[in-house]
């Protein structure tokens, strides 16, 4: 009856155990994630902010249109982005107001394309999972004289992975460093790893002047 009695007690207390290690370590998760999207909020209001400053510089007649999509973008990056997750509508939304804050800035000078394919209705995703790979584009991609082109693009295949896409094409032969990515990008390759451990795919290449990313995760 004793030992019975022990048993019984042990393995309650294994069990408390082994939930309270998990709660543990669902808690640090949480941090850890909460502290990565804060660290790349100041990243993106850092360069969105001084995409403001040049085109301000050129008194453009499309200020007012580069101030909603300011406000746009600024709404999500101190509010929406503190929801686990975000209709994957309204990050393409988002990412849309940034190519046209761009090409205000650049001008002709950017060819951009942004597809969809597949149904997105009903479908979240983690928030600034895509961002950052589109600002380097711009960050990589663009010289002095030269045009450059960014395509976008997201499949969903199947109603169950999702498939990322983004080339931009780059004219100085050094940016074939460009996997030596900045906080942003080193940002999201953890998020990753903690939002689909064992369960993304993420690859990057060059083909023909073109940097190449491709990111693949569960939906």
């Amino acid at each position: 009856v004793v030992a019975l009695a022990t048993a019984i007690k042990l393995t309650f207390d294994w069990m408390y155990e082994r939930k309270r290690a998990d709660e543990l370590q669902k808690v640090q998760l949480r941090t850890e994630l909460n502290f990565l999207k804060s660290q790349i909020q100041p990243h993106f209001f850092f360069n969105t902010l001084n995409n403001l400053y040049a085109l301000t510089l050129v008194k453009s007649d499309f200020a007012p249109s580069v101030v909603l999509k300011l406000s746009d973008i600024m709404q999500y990056v101190l509010y929406d982005v503190k929801e686990p997750l975000i209709s994957l509508f309204n990050e393409i939304n988002y990412i849309q107001n940034y190519l046209d804050l761009e090409k205000l800035r650049y001008g002709d000078r950017v060819l951009s394309k942004l597809e969809i394919v597949g149904r997105i209705e009903g479908i979240n995703v983690p928030p600034l999972l895509f961002l950052p790979f589109i600002e380097n584009c711009f960050k990589h991609g663009k010289s002095s004289e030269n045009k450059f082109e960014v395509e976008i693009s997201f499949e969903i295949i199947g109603y169950k992975n999702l498939i990322f896409k983004v080339e931009n094409s780059f004219h100085n032969i050094e940016n074939k460093e460009m996997t030596k990515h900045g906080i942003g990008i080193q940002n999201v390759k953890r998020r990753l790893e903690l939002l689909f451990p064992n369960n993304f795919e993420l690859k990057t290449e060059i083909i023909e002047q073109k940097y190449c990313v491709q990111l693949k995760i569960p939906i």
